[in-house]
């Protein structure tokens, strides 16, 4: 998947916007100063950290297009460069008029930012292609010729590097041509923030248990790896829904439970010697934040909104 936006690259003291881009002004600032530079960047971290949300904040800050690849063991160097049209070139020959741009040639072309999602599940030989343009500043197509790269082309990727299935590990000869930028999850506070912009109002004190919830999958002993902050977006999301369906308030404790299992399950990746299943661990955690299920509530039942348990 490709996408080209007419977005910008930004100045230093051009600061990406606040409300996207929640609790990352380091970040940012990182990120702005290394593309002013002229550097390529690697952004690291797990999924949910906004790595992606944060390179569109910044590039929306400047002046120059922004093309989007999504990295799969699919992204071939020729779908990366481009190809000539077939039909064409039986009636025109091999000339630069009907080369069909891919989006490094675009970018090389206009001068734009190349954002590579999930790099790590790029194909070696792919990859190699990229290190060749990050090395020289310019590409060679067979039957095209040199392409050189504008001014203002940067190449930033972004991968996870906790995630094994897929993906092969990236050569020192990437790292050796980037600045690294790593990204952690947010602090409890940024991530309820986070929760609030990206979904529909409930109470305060719910919407702060939720993202403690969420948060405690990162650290239970049984749980390799947690759920990022999307867990807590989607669970308040479905808690809407679902007490919409069942006419209950979304903060009930089965309506929570419920919405909790399905945002949640899928997200959290067990340790391997572990016997339990992803249902049994989000309901633990669960009855951690939330309290044990109240004895006067059945599940088709109403809750009041305050009356959900402690964390």
């Amino acid at each position: 998947m490709t996408e080209v936006l007419e977005s910008p690259v930004p100045h230093p003291a051009m600061p990406a916007s606040a409300a996207d881009v929640v609790g990352r002004q380091r970040e940012v600032e990182l990120l702005v100063a290394a593309l002013d530079c002229g550097a390529h960047v690697l952004l690291e971290g797990p999924p949910g950290t906004g790595k992606t949300t944060l390179l569109r904040a910044v590039a929306a800050a400047g002046a120059v297009p922004f093309v989007f690849v999504e990295g799969n063991a699919e992204l071939t160097p020729g779908r990366l460069v481009g190809h000539f049209d077939p039909s064409l070139v039986l009636t025109d020959g091999y000339s630069p008029e009907v080369f069909v741009d891919g989006p490094l040639v675009q970018a090389l072309r206009t001068g734009a930012l190349l954002y590579v999602e999930e790099v790590n599940r790029v194909p070696e030989e792919t990859l190699n292609v990229l290190i060749t343009v990050m090395s020289e500043g310019e590409l060679h197509v067979p039957r095209l010729g040199r392409v050189p790269a504008a001014e203002g082309f940067r190449l930033v990727a972004a991968m996870n590097p906790f995630d094994a299935v897929g993906t092969a590990r990236i050569s020192a000869a990437v790292y050796d041509r980037c600045c690294r930028i790593t990204m952690g999850y947010q602090s409890a506070g940024d991530e309820a923030d986070i929760v609030t912009l990206r979904a529909p109002a409930v109470p305060e004190p719910w919407r702060v248990q939720v993202v403690d919830l969420v948060r405690r999958t990162r650290e239970h002993p049984d749980v390799r790896v947690g759920s990022s902050v999307r867990g807590s977006i989607d669970l308040v999301r479905l808690a809407v829904s679902l007490g919409s369906l069942r006419m209950q308030e979304a903060t009930s404790w089965h309506v929570g439970l419920d919405a909790a299992l399905v945002a949640l399950t899928g997200r959290v990746r067990l340790q391997e010697s572990c016997s339990r299943s992803p249902e049994e661990v989000v309901r633990e955690l669960y009855e951690a934040v939330f309290g044990a299920e109240p004895s006067d509530e059945s599940p088709e039942s109403a809750e009041d909104p305050d009356a959900s348990g402690g964390a």
